[in-house]
């Protein structure tokens, strides 16, 4: 038994398909197959059930999955322990937020990291919230980056961040010249929205509070999407006013605050608990934490 055997072991049984884990490990899905059957006999017993076309566990498997897991964590552990002999933080962290987030609050966090700890490689993951605390969760990213609240027990939550939401329109639109927009009046103007996500939620939940019915004009996948239409003259609405910092400065985009209303972002660093966080994970956390209380 080898740890190669282990780690095919667990992601046959994350993606519950030979061939996915196959994809993912770069091999054949006949050496997966091999592997998986040369684990079997050591065992002395079947771990998976492949019948209708569907990879299933079977008790054995089911037993030996937290002994692989297991296994794996205590190898991390000893590169780990073998990597914290060099005074320095070195190794690789991977952190997970959206596209946003990278483009407008990450990179000075990133910069300053780097500028003490050049040895460390950052490797970026761009992904939507919901799939920023999968890949936290099941191990696939050290830290992720998402809005609150965050409610999984499992998670360790450092708040990193926060800004306002504003409306945010075009020189040209006649809310341009106000010092604040009523919610009605916005909801009355065509307004581009989030297809989906925590903001969107906060948005529905402020119109069901004041019992309005928005003019939509659009749903877009993303907050820089959403920008780029709102510079094109689409429509009206509303993001973090970090995101519009470059946009306010030339006055291509003007934020107006809404009305005796505040909408607050808040973003955090998350990571699992019972994950056994390096130096340089520690180094990045104290970094991106301080980031958050400097603000």
């Amino acid at each position: 038994m080898d740890f190669e055997q282990l780690r095919t072991f667990l992601e046959v049984s994350r993606l519950k398909s030979f061939s996915r884990a196959a994809q993912k490990l770069l091999r054949t899905q006949p050496a997966i197959s091999a592997q998986i059957r040369s684990l079997e006999q050591e065992i002395g017993a079947r771990l998976f059930d492949r019948e209708g076309g569907k990879v299933t566990f079977t008790a054995a498997g089911r037993l030996f999955e937290p002994f692989a897991e297991h296994c794996l964590e205590c190898q991390s552990h000893i590169h780990l322990a073998i990597a914290e002999l060099e005074r320095s933080p070195r190794g690789e962290l991977s952190i997970s937020a959206n596209e946003a987030t990278h483009l407008y609050v990450l990179p000075p966090v990133f910069a300053q990291f780097k500028m003490q700890y050049s040895r460390v490689i950052l490797s970026i993951v761009r992904s939507e919230r919901l799939r920023t605390l999968e890949a936290v969760l099941n191990r696939e990213v050290d830290f992720g980056v998402v809005s609150l609240p965050v409610r999984d027990s499992r998670l360790a939550v450092e708040p990193i961040h926060r800004d306002d939401l504003a409306l945010v329109v075009p020189p040209g639109h006649p809310f341009a010249s106000r010092t604040t927009v009523r919610l009605q009046d916005m909801a009355r103007t065509p307004l581009l929205l989030p297809s989906h996500g925590r903001r969107r939620e906060q948005l529905n939940e402020l119109f069901r509070t004041h019992e309005l019915s928005p003019r939509v004009a659009m749903e877009v996948e993303s907050s820089e999407l959403l920008k780029r239409y709102i510079l094109a003259g689409l429509g009206v609405g509303l993001l973090p006013r970090t995101n519009i910092t470059e946009e306010e400065r030339i006055g291509t985009l003007k934020a107006i605050p809404l009305e005796g209303v505040r909408l607050a972002r808040d973003l955090a660093l998350v990571y699992r608990k019972d994950k056994q966080i390096s130096r340089a994970g520690q180094a990045f956390l104290e970094i991106a934490s301080q980031a958050g209380k400097s603000k």
